[in-house]
């Protein structure tokens, strides 16, 4: 494809095809636009968003849509337009030269490369005009045009420096050290002191999720018991299930929070977000006597069938958009005082404006009419003020929500991404796997099966996974798409949960292979840890590519390093293979001298040092009768980062793992035809267990011994 046309005819995405209209003469990522700016010997402006991202359609009208600025573009540079969804690691490694030039990353990610891909200048989201002490678009391009033809060594010098700054960064050079699990300490004191104790979460003003030292911190208080670990994660999650970052109608959680209470959000609703979060509320549901978990967890759950998922094949979508166009802020999500009244009778409105907070003025700055929906008053509070019994109120409420949830699916919806990622899939495979099992919900148990199965499928043909299983568009090319550290570690934990949940040794070998691969693909067998991508000719040549990355720090996804390291270390205990064990001692190593400075950004870390430093306690229950089921909830009756539970039939009662499968069936007792559970830990098994309420005390003291 010639430079002098927009090459995004070819592109699969949402995001690029988004595009497909603009005057650019955008390229896809690859060697084609490389060689491009060579030979006409033009810098590259690069562009990463996504589909889901405000900013980025802002920034496409106001400044890609706009000829002037086309043709500063089509005649002094080579412009890459990418999907940082599809395209996890080119986003990383640019979000990390931007942040070391401008001090913050995000999206839109704009930055000029040379020729050669090498970053020397950067910004996120740049105005079409001067304002507010910023250059306009028009000028930064035009001033960077210059500095490239007149001042190129100066240029070239800068990227440079950039380029090695990004190899010590990314490669965390010396910032390993010895593994103590005081870090696990460090973390929980990291949460509490940062900890909003009036709003829940942690710091202030804009406010995201932080499940993975959420998981730390419901650890922490069932091991030890602590009221502070108990009080940030109850708080932080009923804050967030009470605020507007919640979507209180049809459910599912938005990104994040604009302001410190978590009341307005903001909308677009992403995979991974709600996957994580989904967890959290299940462990919650395990420990908490509060049912509010449960219901926030089926809440998930039950705007994820309806909106982000392929109930046909199998299979999570990516997102949900924040808007219909640029003109609204959230529209479909909030609602005016009339949108409400001419939804409702007299009554419900009443009810629905207390317990919402549904006022003239509402909280969203571009329509101050639009309000969006938190739980300002308690139906108790309600029923108080307007004389009516709590469960009048609670029918009234009902009522209320069914009938909002209709009329805003009269709304024009925001665009949902339906594009099936393999890491972002996986994740939820786990994630309605615990609430299958926790909450009792067949029908998430089974939709995360059927999953899992797709994306088994394509390792079964080819023994690698691909990063993309489809896109969005139906029309799209289906692009080869090369897996990624994440794709095949969050599969294999997904497969080893998929085990516990069914006792079909099927799941656990492809954990083990694709572990296996991941290993050979992505392992450092010479510094420790794991490359987030293969090495490969393009990455070599191509920019910032031929930086090999570990990352460890979770942002927002757990990260893989850490979470390869609680996959290998679930493999030594089904196992008692040392070589995992130790593959995830010296991943843990390969970070543990800068891992503190990170505090709860490092939380899937502190998962894994959990994993490391406790003795994994696994319970194997045996009997498909009413006893049993007794037994498996009594297991469920607590929760801990490194407990498993698997319910087998006394015929399958030899189909385990090694390690297990040294000992299970030779235990005194599991051959008698009863439902029993056995206890094992650290590779010792205790005798079986036949009560229920045996079970959970014997459990809750091995984990504050």
């Amino acid at each position: 494809m010639s430079s002098r046309s927009n090459a995004l005819g070819n592109a699969s995405s949402s995001y690029l095809r988004s595009a497909l209209h603009q005057p650019i003469h955008w390229h896809q990522w690859g060697p084609e636009a490389f060689a491009a700016a060579q030979q006409e010997n033009k810098p590259i402006l690069l562009d990463i968003g996504a589909v889901w991202c405000h900013w980025c359609h802002v920034m496409d009208r106001e400044s890609y849509d706009d000829p002037e600025v086309a043709d500063i573009l089509n005649r002094e540079f080579i412009a890459i337009k990418v999907d940082r969804d599809e395209r996890p690691d080119v986003d990383s490694r640019y979000q990390t030269a931007v942040a070391a030039i401008t001090g913050q990353g995000g999206w839109p990610l704009t930055a000029f490369l040379t020729t050669e891909g090498k970053p020397f200048y950067g910004g996120t989201y740049f105005p079409p005009r001067d304002a507010h002490g910023r250059p306009g678009f028009k000028k930064i391009l035009l001033a960077i045009a210059d500095a490239y033809k007149n001042r190129r060594d100066d240029v070239l010098r800068e990227a440079d420096g950039m380029m090695t700054a990004l190899h010590h960064a990314e490669g965390l050079a010396g910032h390993g050290g010895d593994f103590n699990p005081r870090v696990i300490t460090m973390m929980v004191q990291s949460a509490l002191n940062s900890f909003d104790p009036k709003n829940g979460g942690f710091g202030s003003a804009p406010k995201f999720p932080h499940a993975s030292i959420v998981e730390v911190l419901l650890d922490w208080y069932a091991r030890t018991g602590e009221d502070g670990a108990a009080n940030v994660a109850r708080t932080t999650l009923e804050k967030m299930a009470q605020g507007g970052v919640y979507d209180q109608i049809a459910g599912g959680f938005h990104r994040y929070s604009v302001d410190e209470n978590w009341i307005v959000p903001h909308f677009e609703k992403m995979s991974y977000d709600n996957s994580e979060l989904l967890r959290n509320y299940v462990h919650a549901a395990q420990l908490f006597p509060d049912a509010a978990f449960a219901e926030t967890a089926k809440d998930i759950i039950r705007w994820v069938d309806s909106t982000l998922t392929d109930r046909e094949h199998g299979g999570f979508y990516a997102s949900q958009d924040a808007d219909i166009n640029l003109e609204d802020d959230g529209d479909y999500f909030t609602w005016t005082v009339d949108e409400a009244k001419a939804a409702l009778t007299a009554q419900e409105f009443e009810v629905a404006a207390l317990h919402y907070d549904i006022n003239e003025v509402g909280e969203m700055h571009h329509n101050s009419a639009k309000n969006v929906l938190w739980i300002r008053a308690e139906v108790e509070e309600i029923a108080m003020r307007l004389s009516l019994k709590p469960d009048q109120i609670r029918m009234l409420l009902n009522s209320a929500k069914q009938k909002m949830l209709v009329a805003r699916l009269q709304r024009p919806t925001p665009y949902i991404d339906k594009t099936v990622y393999v890491n972002w899939n996986a994740m939820f495979v786990s994630a309605y796997l615990a609430a299958g099992r926790v909450l009792g919900m067949k029908d998430a148990h089974h939709f995360a099966l059927r999953t899992l199965d797709r994306i088994l499928g394509q390792w079964n043909d080819k023994q690698q996974l691909p990063h993309v299983i489809a896109y969005s568009d139906p029309n799209a090319v289906l692009r080869e798409s090369r897996g990624l550290l994440d794709d095949y570690v969050f599969t294999a934990l997904a497969c080893l949960d998929a085990y516990e949940a069914t006792g079909d040794l099927t799941y656990f070998r492809c954990a083990q292979q694709i572990a296996d691969t991941a290993i050979a693909k992505f392992g450092d067998a010479t510094s420790g840890g794991f490359f987030d991508a293969e090495p490969t000719t393009e990455q070599v040549a191509l920019g910032a590519l031929s930086v090999r990355r570990k990352a460890f720090q979770d942002s927002p996804t757990p990260a893989g390093n850490p979470a390869a390291a609680i996959l290998m270390l679930r493999l030594h205990a089904y196992t008692n293979d040392t070589r995992y064990r130790d593959k995830a001692e010296d991943t843990l190593e390969t970070f543990a001298g800068a891992v503190e400075q990170f505090g709860i950004y490092a939380g899937t870390y502190g998962r894994a040092a959990i994993w490391f430093s406790k003795p994994h306690t696994q319970v194997v229950i045996i009997g498909t009768d009413a006893s049993a089921a007794d037994l498996e909830r009594a297991a469920f009756q607590t929760f801990a980062e490194n407990l498993s539970v698997i319910r087998l039939a006394q015929a399958d009662a030899h189909l385990l793992p090694p390690a297990l499968a040294e000992t299970i069936p030779n235990v005194p007792g599991v051959n008698d035809g009863r439902a029993v559970a056995v206890v094992c830990s650290n590779f010792a098994c205790q005798p079986p267990i036949t009560s229920a309420q045996d079970l959970t005390d014997t459990l809750k003291k091995l984990l504050r011994s």
